[in-house]
């Protein structure tokens, strides 16, 4: 009797790399058998409604395959959505049971952060207690790198190679107006509660670029006059000053920066507050403190979403540990995320590994305080010698008349009755 289905899906925020774990799963699940790949759309959420495809229908050979690792953001479309827990709604579980047995599903592997990796918990803890036959396996991704256990996330290095890079030319246009001028910058990088992101900036200096001159992560206190102080102090000597913080920088109260302002207040399903405006509102008290020119620059979506500036680390990794997914499944394992293991930095060397996923769902993984700096306003060597492998090499778009080209699914030419 041969082997029956692997499900995929990708939820939560996307990356540079989320599809070449995509590219992973569906490369190995063949190489070992397994009869189709369906993948959902729009995650657990999409699946629900039955909205699915089967992926050799857009993955037709190896040309597809290598188009979709460079094809950035979500291939199958992602979703944020949280399962209640069991003892709240049964019906919801039963429903989806009864979908995985109706497409005859061996395999579910999910693509995702902390919340993803809660989805799979979820879904195992039901399956033991029903007996269900299917493999439940979490495959780690996310930009924020705030994954426990694993050394670091895919999507991360990527989303770091561009924010280095981005710094470096920020500083580069504003020293083009500093004649005779005083003008700060002010940079917004993602994460909520890690810093990860907002460190790698400082990756930016080398022997053509000063690097920022601070760097302010969510893990310890923001106070706004210390800042402006700062600032002050750094404008008597130089004319340019440039500072990196992270989106989800606090008071020593908690309040995030951005809800000083206009900060929106809209949560999602996992009642996170969405994070937006703290440079702004920065930018706006150093010209009412001080008078000179500012700018705030949000590097919003294009941080994670930079294909065309991909490690070559990070998208090797990240098919890796697609196909360790598939593997720690065909081997009985369950209940589990896939995990990157760092053996050495030079030569830098990783592996895969698998760990239970209850060890890692809602949990958050922050930048050790002894990675910053005693005043908190930048990061350590040990914080640049843990990122710097991660950015190496890179992954040339496929171009097309002078621009990358994507792996794209028109769903008008989809034979949904197929199914």
């Amino acid at each position: 009797m041969g082997k029956g289905n692997v499900l995929v899906g990708q939820s939560g925020g996307p990356t540079a790399v989320i599809n070449s774990s995509l590219a992973g799963v569906f490369k190995n699940a063949k190489e070992r058998g397994y009869n189709k790949v369906y993948g959902m759309r729009y995650g657990i959420q999409g699946f629900m409604d039955e909205q699915y495809i089967d992926l050799s229908d857009y993955v037709k050979n190896e040309l597809d395959l290598e188009l979709l690792k460079r094809t950035p953001s979500a291939f199958l479309g992602t979703c944020r959505y949280k399962l209640p827990e069991i003892h709240e709604n049964q019906e919801v579980y039963k429903r989806i049971f009864e979908l995985l047995d109706k497409l005859d599903i061996e395999v579910f592997i999910y693509i995702g952060g902390n919340d993803s990796m809660d989805t799979i918990r979820k879904l195992y803890d039901y399956s033991l207690l029903t007996g269900a036959r299917q493999k439940f396996v979490g495959c780690p991704k996310t930009i924020d790198n705030d994954l426990a256990i694993t050394d670091h996330t895919p999507g991360f290095g990527s989303a770091a190679k561009y924010i280095a890079t981005s710094t470096k030319e920020v500083i580069r246009d504003a020293l083009g107006f500093s004649y005779q001028k005083k003008n700060v910058i002010i940079e917004e990088i993602m994460g909520r509660n890690a810093g990860w992101l907002t460190g790698a900036a400082a990756l930016s200096k080398g022997e053509d670029c000063e690097g920022p001159d601070m760097i302010y992560l969510p893990e310890t206190p923001f106070d706004v006059d210390k800042f402006v102080s700062k600032v002050k102090e750094l404008l008597a000597k130089k004319d340019v000053v440039v500072a990196v913080v992270s989106e989800g920088i606090r008071t020593k109260d908690g309040k995030y920066i951005c809800e000083l302002t206009a900060g929106s207040e809209t949560k999602d399903a996992f009642g996170h507050i969405q994070l937006t405006g703290t440079a702004a509102y920065l930018a706006q008290v150093i010209y009412q403190e001080i008078g000179c020119k500012t700018r705030a620059v949000e590097l919003s979506t294009l941080q994670r979403a930079a294909a065309h500036l991909a490690s070559k680390i990070d998208v090797d990794e990240a098919f890796n540990v697609g196909g360790a997914t598939v593997k720690a499944a065909d081997e009985g394992s369950s209940g589990v995320m896939a995990v990157i293991e760092r053996i050495s930095d030079d030569p830098y060397m990783s592996t895969t590994g698998v760990y239970d996923v209850h060890r890692i769902a809602n949990g958050e993984k922050v930048v050790p305080r002894e990675w910053i700096n005693k005043e908190g306003n930048y990061v350590t060597e040990e914080f640049l010698d843990y990122v710097r492998p991660l950015i190496q090499g890179h992954y040339e778009p496929m171009m097309v008349e002078g621009l990358p080209r994507h792996l794209t699914m028109n769903l008008k030419n989809y034979d949904w009755d197929k199914k």
